[in-house]
C-alpha cells in the first residue's frame, strides 16, 4: 500500500517507518511511506508556508500554493508506483470520526495521500480543490495533524495481509465485530494474589472461546454500552449469551 504524507515534520514519522509492525511492513516492501515537506515547494528565501489570516485573528494559516504543489508531487509518486486509486485525505477535527468500518473501506484503496495541518489550519480553497476526504480521530484539538496521520497509517498497515506474525490477532482485535477485547493473561499463574482464570489453562478451546466472548460482551456492556446494539454476533455467540442470561 502506498502512503504519501505531507508534513512540516517528516522526522516524526520515524515512529511509523522504523518501529514495530509498520516498520517491518516497510522493510518487507508491503508498504511504502513517502514524507513530503511542503517547505520544499515554497518560494522565497525563508520558504514560508504560512501567513496571517484574512479578516484578522490569532495564529497563522497554511498557504494553499505550496500545499498544492506538494500534493501534485505526491500524486506523481503514486503514479510512478502504479497506484491509481489514491485519494487525498486531510486530518482535521472537523472531519468524520474514524471508526472500524471506515478503516476497512480505506484499506481497499491503492494508497492515501495524507495532509497534516498545522497552526490555525489550511486555506479553505486548498481543501475545496484538492481534498477528497477529511478524517478526525476524536473530538479534541492537537497541535497538528501528524499524530492523527500516524494513527491512521498504523491502523491501516496492521490490517494488510502478511504484516502481522499472528494473522488472527488483527481479526480478534477490539471493535472488529463491534465488541471490546477480552482480558488477557500471561505467566506467572499468580500475581499479587490474583490467579489466572482456570478456563484459560484448561486446554479446552471451545470453553475458552465461550469465556472470552462472554468477557468481551460484558466488558463492552459496562464500558461502551452504545456499541453492544451495533455488534455483529454469530449464531453460536447468541446461544452462549442466551445460556449466560438464563
Amino acid at each position: 500500500m502506498f502512503f504519501a504524507v505531507i508534513t512540516l515534520f517528516p522526522e516524526m514519522f520515524e515512529a511509523i517507518t522504523a518501529y514495530g509492525i509498520s516498520g517491518r511492513a516497510i522493510k518487507r516492501d508491503i508498504v511504502h511511506v513517502h514524507c513530503i515537506n511542503p517547505r520544499d515547494f515554497a518560494e522565497g528565501n525563508y520558504k514560508r508556508v504560512d501567513e496571517r489570516p484574512f479578516g484578522g485573528g490569532p495564529g497563522m494559516v497554511m498557504m494553499a500554493e505550496p500545499l498544492a504543489k506538494a500534493i501534485h508531487h505526491a500524486k506523481q509518486l503514486a503514479t510512478q508506483a502504479g497506484c491509481e486509486h489514491v485519494p487525498v485525505v486531510y486530518m482535521s477535527p472537523q472531519g468524520k470520526t474514524l471508526h472500524e468500518n471506515e478503516v476497512h473501506q480505506l484499506i481497499d484503496y491503492d494508497g492515501l495521500i495524507v495532509l497534516c495541518g498545522r497552526y490555525e489550519g489550511v486555506d479553505e480553497r486548498l481543501i475545496q480543490r484538492y481534498i477528497d476526504q477529511e478524517w478526525s480521530i476524536g473530538d479534541y484539538v492537537l497541535s497538528g495533524g501528524e499524530l492523527p496521520a500516524m494513527v491512521l497509517l498504523d491502523t491501516l498497515i496492521r490490517r494488510l495481509p502478511n504484516t502481522m506474525s499472528d494473522e488472527l490477532s488483527a481479526v480478534q482485535d477490539s471493535f472488529v465485530d463491534g465488541l471490546l477485547d477480552c482480558p488477557q493473561y500471561t505467566k506467572p499463574d499468580h500475581f499479587e494474589g490474583i490467579a489466572v482464570p482456570e478456563v484459560l489453562k484448561s486446554g479446552h478451546h471451545g470453553n475458552i472461546e465461550k469465556w472470552r466472548f462472554l468477557q468481551r460482551y460484558q466488558r463492552t456492556l459496562e464500558r461502551r454500552p452504545e456499541l453492544v446494539e451495533q455488534a455483529t454476533l454469530t449464531t453460536l455467540q447468541k446461544k452462549w449469551l442466551k445460556e449466560f442470561n438464563a
